[in-house]
């Protein structure tokens, strides 16, 4: 049984750090992206953003104008584990935040219908 599980969430004050983890079980991801979705409170229908992806093995990156910067996606293989490092965070960075991995692509892959292993979610909620 594959399974994503998330760590790291919490309560921070504006221009705080976070650091998010993402451990990957049941089967390896290493030849596939792994990507970081928000979703905004008050949008339960609304579909998950795009906040950051790393490709396979790590060679490339890509992140969300908003979050350009501020954000490091990066992951372990040897650990199945990916994070995500978060600086300089903002009010707007409150979200639901979910660990992501796909199976069907080999480069990075933007919409959340390209994944197919969500984690539970984790809450990070930025005070001003």
């Amino acid at each position: 049984q594959v399974q994503l599980v998330e760590s790291g969430g919490g309560l921070v004050q504006a221009g705080g750090s976070l650091r998010l983890s993402c451990a990957a079980s049941g089967r390896t991801f290493i030849n596939h992206p792994m990507a970081w979705f928000r979703q905004a409170p008050g949008n339960p229908g609304k579909e998950r953003d795009i906040v950051a992806v790393i490709s396979y093995r790590g060679y490339t990156t890509y992140y969300a104008d908003s979050v350009k910067g501020r954000f490091t996606i990066s992951r372990d293989s040897a650990k199945n584990t990916v994070y995500l490092q978060m600086n300089s965070l903002k009010p707007e960075d409150t979200a639901v935040y979910y660990c992501a991995a796909s199976v069907q692509l080999y480069g990075l892959g933007y919409g959340s219908s390209e994944y197919d292993y969500w984690g539970q979610g984790t809450q990070v909620t930025v005070s001003s």
